[in-house]
């Protein structure tokens, strides 16, 4: 089975000082915030000194970026391996992607929602990714209409991600923290009856194409 990274419990190659403070600083940021959280408390969380989180990462903005890199290079791997590897069907990897996933769908969630440079550079980055895995033939994916792929793939990248951000209402709604082994599947499964199945109609979809379009071709008025 292939591997996943584990940003919860490195793996063996990963127990360096500079892994943890990366793994600490993952965790830490998504419960307190950038701005409230502290080195002495990124430290503290990994075991190390303040001056070994500063020699590892020159500032908490660095350490900042290192997780923002871990966060995205974890996204588009464990996409890939589940979809350009089959892997949708082996329990144990979803049990394993599940499971260590959960540290960096909670750091997405504060990143995106904290309005900063570095959450919109993330989002770009994520757009980018999502444009080129739906035209580049992955395996399990239909392509869609292609007369927008900017547009198409930057709503589906917030759609995505907006469930990340919400997930203290969607754990109110569903009665049960969505960032758990027994609730994160309930999610997945629901994306994915939303994804495979169409909800409009081809005519209802061909009339209201014909409606926007009508209303992009109207010149804006002076207010606007």
């Amino acid at each position: 089975m292939s591997s996943v990274p584990r940003p919860d419990r490195p793996d063996e190659g990963d127990l360096t000082a500079r892994a943890r403070i990366r793994d600490a600083a993952l965790l830490q940021f998504a419960e307190r915030g950038f701005n409230e959280t502290t080195i002495r408390a990124i430290a503290e969380a990994a075991g190390v000194s303040s001056g070994l989180v500063q020699y590892h990462y020159r500032s908490k903005e660095a350490l900042r970026e290192a997780c923002d890199r871990y966060a995205f290079d974890f996204f588009r791997q464990t996409k890939n391996e589940a979809h350009g590897k089959g892997q949708f069907a082996d329990p144990n990897f979803l049990s394993i992607a599940f499971r260590t996933s959960f540290p960096v769908l909670r750091y997405l969630a504060r990143a995106l929602a904290d309005g900063s440079a570095s959450a919109a550079e993330l989002f770009d980055e994520l757009v980018e990714y999502t444009q080129d895995a739906l035209w580049a033939g992955m395996p399990g994916v239909n392509p869609p209409p292609d007369h927008d792929r900017e547009g198409l793939s930057a709503v589906l990248t917030a759609m995505q991600l907006g469930v990340l951000v919400l997930h203290p209402h969607l754990t109110r709604v569903l009665g049960s923290e969505i960032f758990s082994a027994q609730t994160y599947p309930r999610l997945v499964m629901a994306l994915l009856d939303i994804h495979s199945h169409s909800l409009v109609t081809p005519e209802t979809a061909a009339q209201a194409r014909a409606g926007l379009a009508d209303v992009q071709a109207v010149p804006p008025t002076a207010e606007e």
